[in-house]
This record gives structure tokens, sequence and C-alpha cells, in this order.
């Protein structure tokens, strides 16, 4: 392992209880996510300083607990955490029911809002640095107009600017409703670009939410996070409204002939 693991050694009082201590709190500090696949036994046990053996011991302890998945060939993962944020006949009551679809962008508007206001106060220099690579690569992929690379930016940056809250209950919640995002459960980003032909809106959108955050503007964060989240229930509204009159005018015409 490098110097720049994110392990540290660990003393050899109760040495196993300090690796699941330092393993834990990094669970709870969103440094170690659900799914996130831990260095191998061998690269582990030398960032920290331990005997493998004493490693094997945490991990158990660990894996006992229900923190982390032993999944032999595989590795050690971090285990799922939070849940599904939805159960699959809430996921489908959703598809058919738009009125619950703008209560999910309430609620994301509000907890996007708060953490674009906390990351603007209390975003470290590291943070900082994520979300401005992060904005460079949405740059990068709108110049390209690759649209996969472009989405898969999006979600990071929105992770980013949550982390960068360091609340660590937005951090785990966030977490579960991006990975439903991610999964297209909600919808699709590539709509969105439809709205304004290139996606250019929702690039300068996350441009903003960014540069407020690095210039450490809490007002200006939140009010572009609100801004952002309120283009993304307007086009929605505006694609349904014109699919509606897609239908009706389809109608029409078929009963004119």
């Amino acid at each position: 392992m490098s110097n720049n693991s994110p392990f540290d050694p660990v003393g050899h009082e109760s040495v196993a209880d300090a690796v699941v201590d330092q393993i834990e709190t990094m669970i709870v500090d969103g440094i170690l996510k659900e799914g996130r696949k831990l260095p191998s036994e061998r690269d582990l046990a030398e960032a920290m300083e331990v005997s493998r053996p004493k490693l094997r011991e945490a991990l158990q302890k660990l894996e006992q607990r229900g923190l982390v998945s032993v999944r032999h060939g595989e590795g050690t993962f971090i285990a799922p955490l939070t849940g599904r944020a939805m159960s699959p006949a809430l996921l489908s009551l959703y598809s058919r029911h738009g009125g619950a679809f703008y209560d999910y962008l309430e609620y994301r508007r509000e907890q996007e809002a708060f953490a674009s206001r906390l990351a603007a106060q209390r975003a470290t220099q590291s943070d900082r640095e994520r979300i401005a690579e992060t904005i460079a690569d949405m740059q990068k992929a709108w110049e390209e107009d690759d649209i996969d690379a472009s989405q898969e930016a999006d979600f990071r940056l929105h992770a980013a600017v949550v982390d960068a809250s360091q609340n660590t209950t937005l951090i785990h919640m966030m977490a579960s409703i991006y990975d439903l995002t991610r999964q297209g459960v909600f919808y699709n980003r590539r709509f969105l670009r439809t709205m304004d032909g290139t996606g250019e809106a929702l690039l300068q959108q996350h441009k903003d939410i960014a540069q407020a955050i690095l210039d450490g503007d809490p007002d200006r964060a939140e009010a572009a996070a609100r801004h952002h989240m309120d283009f993304v229930e307007t086009s929605f509204r505006t694609g349904q409204e014109q699919q509606a009159r897609e239908i009706r005018a389809a109608k029409r015409r078929q009963f004119s002939a």
C-alpha cells in the first residue's frame, strides 16, 4: 500500500478492536460506503501495520456486526447499510402515479439545497478539489457530446457536494437516493438534455452550484441547488404536458379522418 492509504497504522494494544474502531469510524463518516471493496488482506494489514491474524479477527467482528461482507474469491466489501429507500412495490407505484414522482423531486430539492449550503460552509480543500475536478469532467463530456460520461459526472458531482456537507446522516441517506437515480428508477437524465437541446443549461446549473461552494457562499449555493431542482421539475412537467397534447392531437386526427 502507498503512503496515500486512507487507513492509519494502529497501536498494539487491543489491536483487533483498534482495527474495528477505525473501519467503523470510516463507515460512519461516509468514507467507506456500502458496496466498497476493501483492500486485499495483505495490503490492509500492511497499511494498518497489524498482523494478518489480527486483521482477520477484526474483519470477523465486523462481519458479525453486519458491517462487512466477505465474498470468498472476491474479497471483503462494506455491507448494505441503509437498505432500499423504497420497496419494489412502492417503486412500481411511483412509475404509475406522476404525483408521487413530484414528491420525490420536492424531497430532493430540500436535501440538495441543505447539502449545498453546508458544503459551502464546511468543504475542505480535498472536497473543493474533487468538486472542481468533477466539473471539469462534466465540461469535457459536454464538449465531446458524451452523454454517458456526462451522466456519470452528474452523479459524482451531487455525491461530492453531499460528502462535502460533512453531515454523515445526509451522506448515507442521499447515497441510497442517488443509487436509485443512477439506476434510472425515477427519471432518465437523457430526457433533461432535450429540454434545452444540448444539456448546456444543466451544465451551467451544476457550474453555478460548484462555484458557489468553491467561493464559500452558502446562500448562493443553496439558491443554485434549488434553481437546478426547479429546472428538473419544470422540465418534466413540460414534457408530460407535451406528451398529453400529442396524444389528444392524435386522437382528434383519427376522428377527423
